[in-house]
């Protein structure tokens, strides 16, 4: 189970096994005659508007808890400024059954059970926090990892939005590979309004008036509803999520930072930021990471400090908001025998 409590600012860390609990799987699969292969894993990250809910949360979480082990939650990442929590889900990308069963891949049950669950437990026009957003829903990003291919993760993504806007009447955009044309999740932004704050002190509050959209959704109504507002959906390659505190209440400031870190503005390579206002007397640089292997956390680090220091400002140790491609999937490997061995 995730902790209780949402307030912490890092990577919950869920209840893992024991190293011996996996070692006996193992075994027990040798002394079958059988051969542990790791399967291709995808996983989804799905950003959902709410933070501060206790029972909503317990509710989106037993949704996302509901396929287990075929698909594994293995991160919660909540912000009580933000008013935002990120959920991780692997999988293999093996089909939902035996022969001849034609259910979706577990991990496409899991990731529109989580939407389905956020949208039935969280009012969009009641929500306000410090991070933009499109709807209760905000992004949903599916990656490749162990053995996967991108196409095939945009196969899946394609899938799952369509039930989203289909089956749960949300309009639903497509990025990446996933989108025929291949448009960037910040286009798309861009597009909806996404990075202007609707009310003071840089705050986000509430559904949008407008009752049309700018840009034609991919899948679900043209019209949002003022209680799911749109949702997002995409597959790329990994993207890390690194955010660096800076030491000041003026937001002005690390949005001019953010702008200089960026690739839009001039900056690093392959990395996107957002200027936010975050705990009282701290903003935050929130940037994506869209090529880590590249340009990483350190360089950011750096260059965020250097700007700052222009300004006469200093800044925190920023952080991680989930764990590594590799820890993701030792813990969606441990999580899964674990939950095999319970069950023999």
């Amino acid at each position: 189970m995730l902790p209780s409590s949402h307030q912490q600012k890092c990577c919950n860390r869920l209840e893992f096994p024991q190293k011996n609990v996996v070692v006996a799987a193992q075994q027990k699969g040798r002394a079958e005659g059988t051969t542990m292969l790791r399967p291709a894993l995808a996983c989804c990250k799905l950003y959902i508007s709410e933070a501060r809910n206790e029972p909503a949360l317990r509710a989106i979480e037993r949704a996302a808890a509901g396929l287990r082990p075929a698909a594994v939650l293995v991160n919660a990442f909540a912000d009580d400024a933000y008013n935002r929590v990120g959920y991780t889900l692997v999988s293999s990308l093996a089909g939902g059954g035996g022969a001849g069963d034609s259910a979706p891949p577990p991990l496409h049950r899991a990731a529109f059970g989580v939407v389905a669950a956020a949208l039935e437990a969280v009012d969009f026009g009641s929500h306000a926090g410090a991070h933009p957003r499109l709807g209760v829903v905000d992004h949903v990003a599916f990656h490749p990892l162990a053995g996967a291919k991108l196409d095939d993760v945009a196969a899946l993504t394609r899938a799952v939005a369509a039930d989203i806007g289909d089956k749960l009447q949300v309009p639903t955009y497509l990025y990446g590979a996933a989108d025929r044309e291949g448009r960037t999740l910040a286009s798309i932004r861009r597009q909806l309004g996404y990075f202007t704050p609707n009310s003071p002190g840089d705050q986000w509050r509430g559904a949008p008036e407008a009752s049309s959209l700018p840009v034609a959704p991919d899948a679900g109504p043209s019209t949002p509803s003022r209680s799911k507002g749109v949702v997002v959906v995409g597959a790329t390659a990994w993207v890390d999520n690194y955010n660096v505190p800076v030491h000041t209440s003026d937001v002005g400031a690390a949005k001019r930072i953010a702008r200089a870190v960026s690739e839009r503005g001039g900056g690093l390579r392959a990395v996107q930021a957002m200027g936010l206002a975050h705990d009282e007397g701290v903003t935050e640089v929130a940037c994506n990471l869209l090529d880590p292997a590249r340009v990483g956390a350190e360089q950011v680090q750096e260059r965020v400090r250097q700007l700052a220091a222009e300004q006469g400002l200093a800044v925190g140790k920023g952080y991680f908001t989930d764990f590594s491609q590799e820890k993701i999937v030792e813990l969606y490997l441990q999580k899964s025998a674990e939950a095999e061995a319970t069950q023999q």
